[in-house]
């Protein structure tokens, strides 16, 4: 699931997260999950210990799996819902759970479009999908597209996005700069005639934290930041449009932002149903539906109000061109990487 920076929608202050309050009124949530890091046996690399580098690679392993699963069954006019649930079922029968909300975006659309409860959607155009597995806030972050009209355009376009991303999982390591990385993503793009997306970026990845400080921009952004140990999920977004993305529709996607209590005492119970199933990982409205009905749909309002999640935006591009996408998540060590979802 993609990071938009540059004081977008997706800068919505997660490292300033509420500390809880000893309040008896106040959810105490809990968004020190993001730090609790196993300790038991320590790797070379001083974030990731070697329990945690084998969980990374099992979920990597699902999501590679679900992504299997997912191009033998998605047809041009299958209702997006359908897609959506068949995807994150799938992932929790093969042993994991969504790390977001399966994201579906169809052409200038680039990111974070979900299915609702009673989407009425059908697959078609340039399809991207954008899905997330997690065991115990361990993730791997994975994404393809695909053409469902047989235009030429479209398949050069996710052969854009597939170059960059090959291009760019053979630099990245180690101590190299982010800029090297964004300028092998934007000339693998812009060869076959497209532009990348500026304002889209790769970005690290914590425990419970998709967004974890770093981004891996899709241009030579110059930066001197350099790449350190630790996991990382790169996607390249090639388009025909004018290369940056601005907020659309409220996407029904939410992340718990900081801590903070609701007076209803229903919304309450759901509040509580989040922070406990989904701690600071994104969610959406349609799971909310499907464990509370439409009562939680009124209380994920109240909670919203309160100025509890975050609501992330539909990401449209700016000049309505179609879009495509592709994603890896690699884990970095010292010495070494690991591409778990290749």
């Amino acid at each position: 699931m993609t990071e938009k920076h540059y004081g977008g929608a997706s800068s919505h202050g997660m490292k300033d997260k509420a500390s809880s309050s000893n309040s008896k009124t106040d959810i105490n949530l809990k968004t020190d999950k993001s730090k609790a890091l196993d300790n038991s046996e320590e790797s070379d690399d001083s974030q990731l210990t070697s329990k945690d580098i084998e969980t990374l690679k099992k979920v990597g392993k699902i999501a590679t799996e679900t992504i299997k699963y997912a191009k033998s069954f998605i047809k041009k006019g299958m209702p997006l819902l359908e897609i959506a649930e068949k995807i994150e079922s799938k992932i929790i029968e093969l042993g994991g759970k969504p790390a977001f909300p399966c994201n579906l975006s169809i052409n200038e659309i680039a990111a974070h479009y979900t299915p609702s409860y009673n989407d009425t959607e059908i697959a078609q155009g340039l399809l991207k999908v954008d899905l997330g597995v997690h065991i115990n806030g361990l993730v791997a972050d994975t994404a393809f597209s695909l053409d469902l009209e047989n235009s030429t355009e479209n398949k050069k376009l996710i052969e854009a996005a597939e170059l960059a991303l090959n291009e760019a999982t053979k630099k990245i390591n180690n101590a190299i700069e982010i800029s090297q990385i964004g300028e092998v993503i934007e000339k693998s793009i812009k060869s076959l005639g497209f532009q990348p997306i500026q304002n889209l970026s790769g970005h690290a990845i914590e425990r419970y934290d998709l967004h974890a400080g770093i981004n891996i921009p899709n241009y030579n952004n110059s930066s001197p930041i350099k790449i350190t140990p630790g996991v990382y999920a790169i996607e390249p977004f090639s388009t025909v449009g004018l290369g940056k993305v601005r907020d659309g529709r409220p996407s029904g996607i939410y992340q718990i932002q900081k801590s903070g209590n609701v007076r209803d005492n229903f919304a309450r119970e759901v509040l509580s149903f989040i922070d406990e199933e989904y701690s600071t990982l994104p969610f959406c409205s349609r799971w909310i539906h499907k464990k509370f009905g439409t009562r939680g749909l009124v209380a994920l309002r109240q909670i919203e109000q309160a100025g509890i999640l975050h609501h992330y935006s539909q990401l449209i591009e700016i000049g309505k061109g179609k879009v495509a996408q592709a994603e890896h998540t690699i884990v970095i060590t010292e010495k070494d990487k690991i591409i778990t979802t290749l």
